[in-house]
């Protein structure tokens, strides 16, 4: 246990923490992984898919369409996620066709075509208001839901531990998400402007000129997908892209 967990807060990457956790959830029989985290959450929105962190070792045929084509939204495992912390058996929710609605039905049928049958759901407690994440362990084929529920009871608590440390390990990671990273210039300026100076002045600090300084800006409007220096600013702070080490 205490060599995973230092594996965990000694790496540097978010694919290498990735590969950490979903190796150790393989040995408890959760050999398939769901992870999403997105920092613009609101009552009717969870945020474009393009501003979410979404990671799955599942095959493109499974995760393209549960993201980009919206099951995600319609999971009732999702929907317990969105206004409840901790861990949750499918069992207690997804299993009762008494309490579910149509669109959550097509989406248990999507994941029963695709082997993706039984697990435990982890909504991850959040610091901020617009904050939500969540981890869908899935079990090997073959394992039925009392069995998965069975190997909660006796190793639950460890398996929170770990999936709380790789959340709050890679979320501490700069994040791109389905947008291009920013460059090193890019960073720069928009770390300027959180200080407060002006496209002048920015030019002045680092030997541009000031028209070369406003394209980096609106190149970094354009990764970030918003139309002020002031949104690209906390947008590039929330995704950890800015004020970082880049070492």
């Amino acid at each position: 246990m205490i060599s995973h967990i230092e594996a965990l807060v000694n790496t540097h990457c978010t694919d290498d923490i990735w590969k950490l956790h979903t190796a150790k959830m393989a040995e408890y029989g959760f050999d398939r992984v769901i992870y999403g985290f997105t920092r613009f959450w609101t009552e009717e929105f969870v945020g474009a898919p393009e501003d979410i962190m979404f990671l799955s070792n599942l095959p493109d045929s499974f995760t393209l369409p549960f993201m980009y084509e919206g099951y995600y939204l319609r999971a009732p495992m999702a929907k317990w996620a969105n206004s409840n912390v901790g861990a949750c058996s499918w069992g207690a929710v997804r299993h009762d066709p008494e309490k579910l609605t149509p669109e959550e039905i097509e989406v248990i049928e999507f994941c029963n075509n695709a082997a993706v049958t039984a697990g435990y759901t982890i909504a991850f407690r959040c610091q901020l208001t617009r904050e939500r994440a969540a981890q869908s362990l899935i079990a090997a084929v073959g394992l039925t839901q009392d069995e998965v529920d069975e190997i909660w009871e006796r190793h639950g608590r460890e398996i929170s531990l770990f999936s709380n440390i790789f959340h709050f390990r890679v979320i501490s990671m700069p994040h791109s998400y389905g947008r291009a990273r920013l460059t090193k210039r890019q960073r720069e300026v928009l770390e300027w402007v959180g200080e407060g100076k002006t496209a002048q002045d920015i030019a002045t600090i680092v030997g541009l000129t000031p028209a070369t300084v406003e394209k980096h800006l609106r190149l970094a409007r354009q990764a970030l997908d918003v139309e002020t220096t002031t949104q690209a600013v906390l947008k590039a702070s929330l995704q950890n892209q800015i004020y970082v080490n880049k070492s």
